[in-house]
């Protein structure tokens, strides 16, 4: 397996053990351990992942003094927020989190009128370092556990219940890990957070797995592997340009994995789990917005199991990067349409919060590191 895959930055501390680390098993064991009949276990599954419920004090049916065995046990703060900015008319909120080590993560949880999605980091930073991408300029800090990523999106379901978003309480129906971080480089943290995502409660959340994208910038090996978790979430490639040339400026890893290896994953990914692949694409003005890449991406996805998600570049401060103009983003997406290959433009949310992946948290860190 390629050193991709298990490289793992300097460890500042391990995060303490969470609920949302362990399978049913090994929740069973760890409440023995502690001296408590194993069902408790499952009384506290149905409060964390059920209902939602992080505080002992809301368990209400457990005797006090076992509420707090299991919460100093298996429900230590992982995640604190430190900011949280909201936009569009109270329909997008951005937050950003402290981990229990002073790394800061962000993920977005946002409204639409048909569903409700949050975006959630799998690392504190990236180390891919992608030139236009907050996130990766900033670097990488560290992995994330496997409960810090399912607490973002615990936190997000709880806003969303208690109708933060504006018109009511609505349902978490859709996660994606398109926040802070490569996901599958963090590979075995991102498969046990999608497991206690998608698994119905209370080993989970119970969200359905159709509606969990996991994104990369095109780790092959990671790829194959996820084909053979017999899950059924989306991926999405990061792919931004259609030729090695140009991929490997703007994607880096593209050096080790060039774009034909990586589609190769992709449409195997696709045939072992019949979904259809999301290629994602930043539109940058007068980079990768020319007709010529437009008709060279329709021919490398014409007739494949895909969908083009073009995303308009939320440029980041000091950046030389920008989005396309309006005229050469539609003018791409006709060029696509006509080889047949279903295009759609992200809806752009935030701009006015720092949306752009890493923005807040890598601010936060300057403050910090300046004593503001």
């Amino acid at each position: 397996m390629s050193d991709l895959l298990v490289f793992d930055p300097p460890r500042r501390g391990k995060p303490p053990r969470h609920l949302a680390d362990l399978d049913v098993d090994e929740r069973r064991e760890a409440v023995a351990a502690l001296g408590l009949p194993p069902y408790r276990a499952d009384q506290l599954s149905r409060h964390y992942f059920g209902a939602l419920r992080r505080r002992p004090e809301q368990m209400t049916d457990l005797p006090a003094d076992v509420r707090d065995a299991l919460a100093a046990g298996l429900l230590p703060a992982l995640v604190d927020a430190e900011r949280t900015l909201d936009c569009d008319g109270g329909a997008t909120r951005k937050t950003v989190w402290k981990l229990y080590d002073g790394a800061r993560v962000e993920s977005v949880l946002m409204r639409y009128p048909d569903r409700t999605t949050v975006c959630v980091s799998s690392q504190a930073g990236c180390g891919m370092a992608c030139p236009f991408c907050a996130t990766g300029q900033a670097g990488l800090t560290r992995n994330l556990s496997a409960a810090e990523i399912v607490e973002q999106v615990v936190a997000a379901a709880t806003d969303a219940a208690s109708g933060a978003l504006g018109d009511g309480p609505t349902r978490l129906a859709n996660v994606v890990f398109m926040g802070m971080g490569e996901p599958l480089a963090n590979y075995n943290a991102v498969i046990g957070a999608v497991r206690r995502i998608v698994d119905p409660a209370p080993a989970g959340l119970g969200i359905a797995q159709r509606h969990v994208t996991v994104s990369t910038v095109g780790l092959v090996p990671a790829i194959d592997r996820l084909a053979g978790e017999g899950l059924q979430v989306t991926l999405a490639v990061s792919l931004h340009a259609p030729d090695d040339e140009l991929r490997d400026t703007l994607v880096p890893v593209n050096t080790r994995w060039k774009v034909a290896e990586v589609l190769d994953a992709a449409w195997r990914y696709a045939a072992v789990t019949g979904r259809r692949v999301s290629v994602e694409y930043a539109l940058i003005r007068a980079v990768n917005d020319q007709a010529d890449r437009a008709h060279a991406l329709g021919a490398l996805l014409r007739g494949k199991l895909a969908h083009v998600n073009l995303i308009p570049l939320n440029p980041t401060t000091g950046s030389p990067w920008t989005a396309s103009d309006p005229r050469d983003e539609r003018r791409f997406t006709r060029i696509l349409r006509s080889y047949g290959v279903s295009t759609t433009v992200r809806d752009t949310r935030g701009r006015e919060i720092d949306a752009a992946c890493g923005q807040l948290a890598t601010r936060a860190e300057i403050s910090t590191n300046l004593g503001e």
